[in-house]
């Protein structure tokens, strides 16, 4: 792997390298009492990760304002009628985003502060809809980075080469002189499809990994 001598960037993935889901189920559960519907919390896990698997196929769709409002609508039905809900859906739509809280993983920040201390420009980019910026500044993460692409926002999801490239034309920053961390075979996929090098997770453990050492 290159040291970061040799790099000029790096882009980090979100869900499962940046971030993880807070208590979706349990914040969902309350949400839905808060609207005076009672479930069983096996039976509202169940129902988002329904959501979960209608919602990842489709993060494209939700490129805007405009359409990610109506990918959100559509999630939320999808919610509710596995949760065998009775609730108007473009009603509970704010309770339902509300109930989605997305958390730091252990270390994450830190190493990302130790990046930009080392003077290594960093983006996020992930198979995401167009909330991922605001869902970064939600977690506390949003600062540390120069630029935020969503697959969304870029027409192509990874492993397409293309969500990368277009957050190395962003940064001004050749790929052979960049590195992409993430958790899966998209991310090693299309890293190598558009000429950075990869990294696995954790992210805590890279700026060791890069030769930076533990006081830097």
């Amino acid at each position: 792997m290159p040291s970061a001598s040799e790099l000029d960037a790096v882009t980090v993935d979100a869900m499962g390298t940046l971030v993880e889901l807070d208590a979706p189920a349990d914040r969902l559960l309350a949400e839905l009492a808060a609207a005076g519907v009672e479930r069983p919390r096996d039976e509202v896990a169940a129902a988002f990760l329904a959501e979960v698997e209608y919602y990842l196929p489709r993060t494209l769709e939700g490129r805007d304002e405009a359409s990610l409002a109506d990918l959100r609508l559509r999630c939320t039905e999808v919610f509710l009628e596995h949760a065998r809900a009775d609730l108007d859906p473009e009603e509970f739509v704010p309770r339902f985003v509300a109930g989605i809280v997305f958390r730091p993983l252990d270390g994450a920040a830190a190493a990302l502060r130790r990046l930009r201390r080392a003077g290594l420009a960093l983006a996020c980019v992930s198979n995401w809809d167009a909330s991922l910026g605001p869902q970064l500044e939600r977690a506390g993460l949003g600062g540390l980075f120069d630029d935020v692409v969503s697959s969304a926002q870029a027409g192509a999801a990874k492993p397409d080469p293309a969500v990368f490239a277009t957050a190395l034309g962003r940064l001004g920053v050749p790929a052979a002189r960049s590195l992409h961390v993430g958790d899966g075979e998209g991310d090693r996929d299309g890293a190598a499809a558009a000429g950075l090098a990869f990294e696995p997770v954790p992210l805590a453990t890279l700026p060791e990994r890069l030769g930076l050492g533990r006081l830097s």
